[in-house]
């Protein structure tokens, strides 16, 4: 499989995310996929990619066999061969997809990103669909050394090749009172990413 570059990681998990989180209005329209990837919740790094920047990056990604354009819209729209082109099922995809759109996590963050994606039974059923991603030829995830300061062990993905291990984060540990507060931002933020999907439909009306 070719290394993937950052925005075209980015570019890819987004359609994942939107086709299962936002039904509706998938396939996407070019405009909606970059409000998409810049969205300023649930990314890390936030990005500010251009229309050119994403169309161009659709093009590398049609030609990798990851998307295409999808037939009968009146506007280009476009959908994603992810589960196909890189040989991985629902799960793997739902875990795969929050360490494309934000960076390394723990277990127990990977558990409320997905959630929108795929409801795992506990986090030993999550700990086994990235064991299998990790075992995977090739291997889509790995485990990140621990860095000081940090109580738990953090996974990135392996789309661009070994990852690049930032400074060192304390994560929230995970306790009820931690996960409820993180549960709590994840549905603000999924409250804010609905406002600003409204917004991208309405502005798409208005130029068509």
């Amino acid at each position: 499989m070719n290394e993937l570059s950052d925005i075209q990681v980015r570019v890819l998990g987004c359609l994942i995310e939107k086709k299962e989180t936002t039904p509706d209005q998938y396939p996407l329209s070019l405009n909606a996929l970059r409000n998409a990837c810049n969205q300023k919740t649930a990314r890390n790094p936030v990005t500010a990619y251009t229309d050119g920047e994403v169309g161009h990056t659709l093009r590398e990604l049609e030609s990798l066999g990851l998307v295409r354009e999808a037939w009968g819209a009146r506007a280009a729209k476009y959908e994603h061969f992810a589960a196909k082109g890189l040989d991985l099922h629902g799960k793997g995809l739902a875990l795969l997809c929050p360490l494309m759109l934000r960076g390394p996590q723990t277990l127990g963050e990977l558990k409320i990103h997905s959630h929108r994606l795929h409801e795992f039974d506990d986090l030993d059923d999550l700990h086994y669909t990235l064991k299998r991603l990790s075992e995977h030829e090739p291997p889509m995830v790995t485990q990140l050394p621990r860095q000081p300061g940090q109580k738990e062990d953090r996974y990135a993905h392996l789309l661009s090749g070994e990852p690049h291990i930032p400074p060192a984060v304390t994560s929230l540990s995970s306790s009820p009172r931690n996960d409820e507060l993180l549960n709590r931002v994840e549905a603000l933020e999924a409250e804010l990413e609905a406002l600003q999907e409204k917004i991208a439909l309405i502005e798409e009306e208005l130029e068509t």
